[in-house]
């Protein structure tokens, strides 16, 4: 019998390096990186975030600066030097909502899965867990953009395209931005003393805009917002509707990419303060479907300080009242926030689609604008 103790042991070997190998590689058969997703990029380029059991025990910024420590000990040396840039509103200003635009940071495509969701981790420990908004809304974005891609708009779309950055070193003390984007989407969150100090330019469009399906799951992706903001314009009286009605039409929002501060001197439409208590709540609403994309803490300073200036704040619109029609628009502008919904034509996919963006007059890239 000794004749098949060295068979045994070389086969005992042969399993226990296959053991590891899988475990190592392993992913949660629930994620969209597993064997079985519906496409070869979604597998490699749009996989679920991951969970960093080194990071579990900490919160806050703390929390933050470990997952980005994390994330970024997984890159080469190049990789590193395209992410982890120094801080400046010049870069910081790198955005757009256009597939193929200039932008700064390392592209999904040219990270590794694993890559992808440690770079998830981070993104979804600085956005909310509210259904609908924050990092559900933008795993949402990337299924949106990955649906576009395979239904007739090609390589320039999908996950691959969407680009993180770190704009000064997460820590404690200093300034740094955490910056991701790619088409129809800008995240750019801006800490100064381990502090958030501003979470705009927030961009969000989307396309398509009707119910799609991607891995089996349905959405709609801001139809929430749509709806939010027809719900102020509906429940307008023939006067107050008169009253808050702009002179001209517009075609696209105004304060998009690379037209920082582009505010009208003087507001237009009707002042919340003619509004009553219920009307005013459906205007918070709105506004709420865009600060809460931010954590909930973060979220709920900011809407203390939008409440408190309401009075002060303005509804303009033009077009339709249910902002489903090409050129319909509507926007919110007060002392610190501003809020534009546009309504487009479909580039890829009929019939419309919608641009929006979040501003703080004050707090745009921290402060730093």
């Amino acid at each position: 019998m000794n004749f098949l103790k060295p068979i045994i042991a070389c086969f005992l070997a042969i399993t226990l390096l296959v053991g590891c190998s899988s475990e190592s590689d392993s992913v949660d058969p629930d994620t969209n990186s597993s064997s079985t997703s519906d496409s070869e990029s979604d597998a490699t380029y749009n996989p679920d975030p991951i969970e960093v059991e080194a990071c579990t025990s900490t919160s806050g910024i703390d929390k933050i600066i470990c997952l980005a420590d994390a994330f970024k000990a997984l890159l080469s040396d190049s990789q590193l030097a395209t992410v982890q840039r120094d801080y400046t509103v010049t870069e910081a200003k790198k955005w757009s909502n256009l597939p193929n635009a200039e932008r700064v940071g390392l592209t999904f495509g040219e990270m590794t899965t694993t890559q992808i969701q440690y770079a998830k981790a981070v993104l979804v420990e600085i956005l909310s867990a509210t259904d609908n908004e924050g990092w559900d809304e933008v795993q949402k974005h990337l299924d949106a953009d990955e649906y576009l891609g395979e239904n007739g708009g090609g390589s320039a779309y999908g996950a691959a395209n969407f680009y993180f950055a770190f704009l000064g070193t997460p820590a404690e003390t200093g300034t740094f931005e955490i910056q991701f984007g790619g088409h129809h989407l800008v995240v750019s969150n801006t800490y100064t003393d381990g502090v958030l100090v501003g979470a705009t330019p927030s961009f969000r469009g989307i396309e398509p805009f009707a119910e799609f399906t991607w891995n089996g799951e349905t959405s709609q992706v801001q139809e929430q917002e749509r709806s939010a903001f027809s719900a102020i314009l509906e429940s307008f009286s023939s006067d107050e509707l008169a009253t808050a009605e702009l002179s001209s039409s517009y075609g696209d929002i105004i304060a998009g990419p690379q037209e920082d501060d582009n505010f009208p001197a003087t507001a237009s439409g009707i002042s919340c303060s003619e509004l009553t208590t219920a009307q005013r709540t459906l205007v918070l609403d709105a506004i709420a479907t865009y600060v809460e994309d931010i954590a909930e803490d973060d979220a709920d300073a900011i809407m203390i300080e939008y409440t408190n200036e309401l009075d002060d704040t303005y509804i303009a619109y033009s077009g339709t009242t249910s902002l489903e029609t090409r050129n319909d628009y509507i926007r919110i502008d007060g002392p610190s926030v501003w809020i534009e919904y546009s309504v487009q034509n479909g580039v890829i996919l009929q019939p419309t689609h919608p641009h929006a963006i979040w501003r703080d007059k004050d707090g745009d890239y921290g402060g730093n604008n």
